[in-house]
């Protein structure tokens, strides 16, 4: 047989090969997935240093996603879409919380002066809300929306895989953590920047380290939605200004409730000082920037932000004699938002189990359970059997698999046809 044949059955057969691997990933990568439109919105960025929505995969063969964490982003994408929030998300938590001016039921003692829009003080263990300050405000979250980007992707990324930093993530201004484009940087080591000195630049390489940047914002978006934080709405995942990206005080609380859950986001959260590695021969010692771990008894974490638009916004958590209580503040006076917030959580303590509760931190939906929070480095197992979104021993294909099946089986004969060819031909 002629060269040119050899040359063409050698061509298709890595054709075919191509097409049943694309055909393959096509139905087991759910983080290639277009990002959904749910009950907070488009999960795209709009604007600013999330603008664009097109691919960023993270480096080839760095196992960001076990097949697990793949399915768990498809079943939280998908549970976002199932539902829209209830009539009036004002109303979520309950009816005092509509108010738009400070809510305490007396007697009680009288609440500190807090110069912010917006405040919540919560007990996270009963979820009771003590008192609030218009707690469904609509208003930008600066960084504190960098704890809904850990909340979301911690259970979904492999804290020992690397990604490498991508153009856009190392443009993104400020670059805090100095991300090297090329670089690849450790997903745990991306954690304690983002969480110990609000990498904006880490955020983003966390982001596409789920298939895509637009992915990773979709999966906040759902995130918030299973967690009925329906005030949330995300563009960017490190919280820079960006047109029609907001919070309310309510809705952080109920995202640190949930990293109260999640042992390895405390523990990124709370650490005081770490090495990071910003290329192969040069380091930087990282220090949290949050004082209340320092300057507040009982401060076990938080996040703080800033940005001119959003002024000074804030989470703090802290714990005295087994009570954990959660405060929120946003857009106060930038350097005052650990005093504000130090001073309602004093009110909190000596109020906690006294004064009536204004309404409740509701739970999370039950439906689409994903993997629990994980005390170690280490992935976590499945915890139940693979359903939708997985090809299975159990689950008869549809035509989709079939046809990628039919195509490997193909490319696997047109493989073996060329080595056979190859034998019966003289070496060059």
């Amino acid at each position: 047989m002629t060269e040119r044949i050899r040359t063409a059955l050698s061509r298709g057969a890595a054709l075919l090969a191509a097409c049943s691997v694309t055909g393959a990933v096509a139905l087991s990568s759910p983080a290639q997935a277009q990002p959904a439109t749910g009950p907070a919105g488009p999960a795209t960025p709009a604007s600013g240093p999330a603008a664009s929505a097109q691919a960023h995969p993270a480096a080839p063969g760095s196992g960001t996603q076990s097949p697990q964490q793949q399915a768990a982003a498809t079943a939280l994408l998908r549970q976002a879409s199932t539902g829209g929030p209830p009539g009036n998300p004002a109303t979520v938590g309950g009816a005092q919380l509509a108010g738009s001016g400070v809510v305490v039921n007396a007697p009680a003692a009288p609440l500190p002066t807090v110069p912010a829009s917006a405040y919540v003080i919560a007990d996270a263990g009963t979820g009771q809300v003590l008192a609030a300050k218009d707690p469904h405000g609509l208003l930008r979250p600066a960084s504190t929306l960098k704890m809904l980007t850990a909340v979301t992707l911690i259970p979904l990324l492999n804290p020992d895989a690397t990604v490498a930093a991508s153009e856009q993530a190392t443009t993104v201004t400020p670059n805090v953590a100095g991300l090297v484009r090329g670089q690849p940087y450790k997903v745990s080591d991306l954690f304690y920047a983002l969480l110990m000195i609000s990498a904006n630049d880490a955020a983003i390489a966390l982001a596409q380290a789920t298939g895509s940047l637009g992915n990773g914002v979709a999966l906040m978006n759902a995130e918030a939605h299973h967690l009925q934080a329906y005030d949330v709405t995300a563009k960017d995942p490190n919280g820079l200004d960006a047109p029609g990206q907001h919070v309310s005080a309510y809705d952080l609380a109920l995202i640190a409730r949930q990293a109260l859950t999640m042992p390895e986001l405390m523990n990124y959260d709370a650490t005081r000082e770490t090495s990071f590695p910003v290329t192969a021969r040069k380091s930087e010692t990282l220090f949290n920037q949050n004082d209340l771990l320092t300057k507040y008894p009982g401060g076990i974490g938080g996040k703080i932000g800033w940005t001119s638009a959003a002024g000074a916004t804030y989470i703090g958590m802290a714990r005295r004699n087994g009570v954990t209580l959660i405060v929120t503040v946003l857009h106060c006076q930038a350097l005052t938002e650990v005093i504000n917030a130090s001073k309602l959580l004093n009110w909190g303590f000596a109020e906690d189990g006294k004064v009536r509760p204004v309404g409740r931190l509701v739970s999370p939906i039950t439906a689409g359970a994903r993997p629990p929070a994980r005390a170690s480095g280490k992935p976590a197992p499945s915890q139940r059997p693979a359903t939708s979104g997985d090809l299975t021993t159990t689950k008869i294909p549809g035509a989709p698999a079939a046809a990628s099946i039919g195509l490997i089986v193909l490319a696997a004969a047109a493989a073996i046809v060329l080595i056979l060819l190859r034998r019966r031909s003289p070496l060059r």
